[in-house]
C-alpha cells in the first residue's frame, strides 16, 4: 500500500524469512560463517538458541542457501515428531529403499545409505527448528543418529534450533548424553540500539528504497525500546509505523507514528510490562513493606503470641474463580500463521482450530453458585481421548474387519474422518504417497477436531484422512492429505497447499507406512 509513496520495489518489513533481507551486523554475519565451518567440518551436533523473533529461521534458510552444493539439507520444522516418525521422515527425505518397517531395519538402511552418500563425496546435514517443542525420546533419537559415523568421519551433521527453553531441556539429568555431544553452542542475541538503526536502514535499502533515512532517530529509539531489540517486533512496528506515515501523507517517521504502531501491536499483553508497570508494582512493594514494617513495631507483643498460638488458613477458591479458570483454560489461544509455529504442538494445532476470537465480557456482579459459567457445549477432553477400557483392541491403521471399526471416541468429523480412512486403506496400494500434515498425541483429540474444520474450508474435505497409532508411551492421531501415485506429486500438490495447512511441517509419506 505505501510502497510507491517511499519508492520501495517491496516491502522491507515482512515477517516472513526472506534470505536477501538477511542483517549480517550485531554478530548474525559471524555466526552464519561459525555454522557454515562447523558442519563443514565434521563438528558434531551444533545448537543455536534465541528468543522468539530472535532471526534463528531467517539465519536456517541463509544456511541452507550457503552450503556447498556437496551437502544435501534436510529441514525439520515440525518438533512433535515422535521417535519412530523422525526415522521415516529421515528415510523418506533421503528417497531410501525400506523393504521392511521394523525400527532396526529403517536403522540399518538408513546408515547403509549414508554409508553410499559419503562415498560419493556427499554430505547430510539435518536443521531441527523448535527443537525445544521436541519429545524427550524424540531428542534421544536424535543422540543415536549422531552416532552414525564412519571410520572417521561422521555421517549425519544436526544443528538444533530453539527458544532458551531448549538449554532447559538439555540441563535434565536425562539430557547429560546428548549435551556432551553438542560441540558448538551459538546465541542470538537482541539487537542493541545502534545495531536496531543500521538493521531499520539496510532493511529499507534493501526493498531499494534510495532516500534520506525516513525514520527520525527518536522513533528509532521508540522502537528499539519497544520491541526488546527482537528482529520480528522491529519489523512489525517498522510496517506499522509506515503505514501511518503513508496515512499522514508525510516521508518522516517521527515517535506519534511509531507510538501508534506500538499500540497497535500491543506487545505488552506478551508478557512484557512497561515502564510504568514496573515503577507501579515496585511503589506498591514499598508501600506494602513500610506498613508491614510499621504494623511489627507497634504490635510486635501480639504479633508473637499469635504466631505461636494459631497457623495459617488457607481460603479455598470460590466457585466463580473455578469457573473463570476452567472455562480460560478451555479456550484454545488465537494466533496467526504468520507469527510461527507455537512452542509445543499442542499450542500449533489449537491456535489453528480457533476460527474467531470471542471478546471478553466483565459481569456487573459477581456470580452465585447457581449463576456460575456452566462449560460450552461440545467435546470435552475426557470425551475425546481414548481409553484403554474404551479401546482395548489392536492398532486400528491395521483394522480393516467390521470388529476392528468399533466407534472411538472422537469428535464427529475426526471420527467421519478416520473411518473414510479405513475404507481408503482397504483398496489403497502400498505405493502410494500422501501428506502428512499434523502428527500429535492423543490428548489433543478436540484439537484435532477444530484443525479438521479449519482444514477442511481450505482444502478437498474428501481427501482429508485421520489415523490414530497406539503406543505404549502414549496414543498418536495424525491428520493426513491426499492420494498421489508418487513422492513428486505429493511434494508438488504439497506446495500448492494453503499457507495455513504448511506451517507445521508437512510432508511426503508413503502408504505403508500406515499400514505398518
Amino acid at each position: 500500500m505505501y510502497l510507491e509513496h517511499f519508492g520501495l520495489n517491496e516491502a522491507p518489513f515482512r515477517i516472513t524469512p526472506h534470505t536477501d533481507f538477511f542483517f549480517q551486523g550485531a554478530n548474525r554475519g559471524a555466526t552464519l560463517e561459525a555454522l557454515l565451518y562447523a558442519i563443514t567440518h565434521d563438528e558434531g551436533i551444533v545448537k543455536v538458541s534465541g528468543e522468539v523473533g530472535s532471526g534463528k529461521t531467517m539465519l536456517c534458510r541463509v544456511l541452507m542457501e550457503r552450503l556447498p552444493d556437496s551437502v544435501e539439507t534436510i529441514f525439520l520444522a515440525n518438533p512433535s515428531l515422535s521417535r519412530d516418525e523422525i526415522l521415516f521422515t529421515l528415510a523418506d527425505e533421503l528417497q531410501v529403499n525400506l523393504a521392511t518397517n521394523r525400527i532396526n531395519a529403517v536403522m540399518r538402511a538408513l546408515q547403509e545409505h549414508l554409508i553410499d552418500l559419503y562415498a560419493q563425496g556427499r554430505q547430510v546435514v539435518v536443521l531441527i527448528d523448535e527443537a525445544h517443542a521436541m519429545p524427550a525420546e524424540t531428542l534421544e533419537e536424535i543422540r543415536l543418529l549422531s552416532n552414525l559415523e564412519s571410520n572417521r568421519h561422521k555421517l549425519l551433521q544436526i544443528v538444533l534450533f530453539g527458544q532458551p527453553e531448549l538449554n532447559d531441556v538439555l540441563n535434565r539429568n536425562e539430557m547429560r548424553q546428548l549435551k556432551e555431544r553438542i560441540t558448538h553452542n551459538f546465541s542470538l542475541e537482541p539487537l542493541v540500539r545502534s545495531d536496531v538503526a543500521q538493521y531499520v536502514s539496510f532493511r529499507m535499502r534493501a526493498a531499494g528504497y534510495k532516500g534520506p533515512d525516513v525514520f527520525s532517530p527518536a522513533a528509532l529509539k521508540r522502537i528499539a525500546a519497544a520491541s526488546l531489540g527482537l528482529t520480528r517486533r522491529i519489523n512489525i512496528l517498522c510496517d506499522k509505523a509506515l503505514l501511518a506515515a503513508f496515512a499522514g501523507n508525510t516521508h518522516l517517521i517521527t515517535p506519534s507514528h511509531v507510538k501508534a504502531a506500538i499500540r497497535d501491536a500491543e506487545f505488552r499483553s506478551a508478557g512484557f510490562p512497561s515502564t510504568a508497570q514496573w515503577l507501579g508494582w515496585l511503589a506498591a512493594a514499598i508501600l506494602i513493606a513500610g506498613a508491614g514494617l510499621t504494623y511489627y513495631r507497634f504490635n510486635e507483643p501480639e504479633a508473637d503470641a499469635m504466631a505461636t498460638s494459631s497457623a495459617p488458613t488457607v481460603l479455598p477458591a470460590s466457585p466463580a474463580e473455578d469457573s473463570a479458570k476452567s472455562l480460560q483454560t478451555s479456550l484454545p489461544p488465537a494466533a496467526s500463521p504468520e507469527a510461527g509455529a507455537a512452542t509445543t504442538n499442542n499450542a500449533a494445532v489449537a491456535a489453528i482450530s480457533a476460527p474467531t476470537a470471542t471478546p471478553a465480557t466483565t459481569p456487573a456482579a459477581p456470580p452465585s453458585e447457581a449463576t456460575v459459567a456452566k462449560p460450552i457445549p461440545g467435546p470435552t477432553v475426557a470425551d475425546s481421548v481414548d481409553t484403554p477400557a474404551k479401546n482395548a483392541m489392536p492398532d486400528p491403521i491395521q483394522a480393516t474387519s467390521d470388529a476392528k471399526r468399533k466407534t472411538l471416541d472422537m469428535g464427529p468429523l475426526t471420527r467421519k474422518r478416520f473411518d473414510d480412512t479405513l475404507k481408503w486403506l482397504d483398496s489403497a496400494e502400498d505405493s502410494r504417497w500422501f501428506i502428512q500434515l499434523l502428527s500429535t498425541d492423543a490428548d489433543s483429540a478436540r484439537d484435532v477436531e477444530g484443525f479438521l474444520a479449519n482444514a477442511s474450508r481450505l482444502a478437498d474435505p474428501e481427501s482429508i484422512r485421520v489415523y490414530k497409532v497406539e503406543r505404549k508411551e502414549g496414543d498418536r492421531l495424525g491428520v493426513i492429505y491426499g492420494d498421489y501415485p508418487s513422492r513428486a506429486a505429493a511434494s508438488q500438490a504439497l506446495q500448492q497447499l494453503p499457507a495455513a495447512l504448511r506451517v507445521y511441517g508437512p510432508h511426503p509419506r508413503q502408504v505403508r507406512r500406515l499400514r505398518n
